[in-house]
């Protein structure tokens, strides 16, 4: 049975052939991208997908795709399938905070669909902080309303008054969701550092740029650990920034990320080229 789509926009360009896939993280949508959008489809194709249960893709419009417990394998095969629904063979990702977990477990499962990764807030481990509020949350996630969990993660996230924006966008978004969709989620979470650990393990040949907020106070040291043990990462850090740098700095984020998807395709394009050349001689 083909399985049901998570909802999606494209946006085509006229004369490019790219695309570019934006992944969002848990308790958002694709709503997120809002400051994107504009910038990326003067460059690219652009596919915006809202996640199971996120967004548009609410569990009402979606109950095959709502088993009693989610994996990132399943999540993941929910984005290829609407790539293949739009005959989209390769593309470039875009995430941010857990969608960046979502991309790398992407191009594990199916290399061949990813040109290039740039992870955004990305997630490569919990350290201490973050590890004891996902355990404080799973203690009592049964018992207290999960927008009270929710409020206090994204708190702890983006602190500061500068970041108010970002913070109010995701408690916003995961108000569409309900308890059972939030503890789906969750359960999620436990995962992460097994999976990291994993990747952490097994380098990755495909083109990577990390852009991390200078005060993601969460991630930031993993990252910039994770992008020193691999050859083909790059790290980029974004002063005046936290965790949802793309929405706290937006233009610096859109210039580092379409420069980077940009000298990706150059690169691409550089071996056929020479090889039309000799084909011609």
């Amino acid at each position: 049975m083909t399985p049901d789509l998570l909802f999606h926009k494209t946006y085509t360009h006229s004369s490019s052939k790219e695309w570019v896939v934006f992944v969002h993280g848990a308790g958002g949508s694709s709503n997120i991208w809002f400051r994107q959008i504009k910038a990326f489809k003067k460059h690219f194709n652009v596919l915006l997908l809202d996640l199971r249960g996120h967004g548009e893709s609410a569990p009402l419009k979606t109950k095959s795709l709502l088993p009693s417990r989610y994996t990132f394998k399943d999540v993941s095969q929910d984005i290829l399938h609407v790539l293949d629904h739009l005959a989209i063979s390769r593309a470039h990702f875009v995430g941010i905070s857990l969608g960046t977990i979502l991309i790398r477990n992407i191009e594990e499962l199916a290399p061949e669909r990813v040109k290039s990764m740039v992870l955004g807030g990305a997630v490569t481990q919990f350290n201490f902080r973050s590890a004891f509020l996902v355990k404080l949350g799973d203690m009592f996630k049964h018992v207290m309303p999960y927008m009270w969990l929710y409020r206090l993660f994204a708190f702890v996230l983006m602190p500061k008054k500068s970041q108010s924006l970002s913070r109010n966008m995701f408690i916003r978004d995961a108000k569409k969701l309900c308890q059972k969709e939030f503890k789906r989620w969750f359960k999620l979470a436990g995962d992460v550092n097994p999976l990291m650990k994993f990747y952490k393990e097994s380098r990755t040949k495909t083109p990577l740029l990390y852009l991390m907020g200078e005060e993601d106070h969460m991630f930031i040291g993993p990252v910039r650990e994770s992008a020193a043990r691999h050859p083909s990462a790059q790290l980029q850090e974004i002063a005046d920034s936290g965790h949802v740098c793309n929405v706290d700095q937006a233009v610096t984020f859109n210039q580092y990320s379409i420069d980077f998807i940009q000298s990706q395709i150059s690169i691409d394009v550089e071996p056929q080229q020479e090889a039309d050349i000799v084909l011609r001689r």
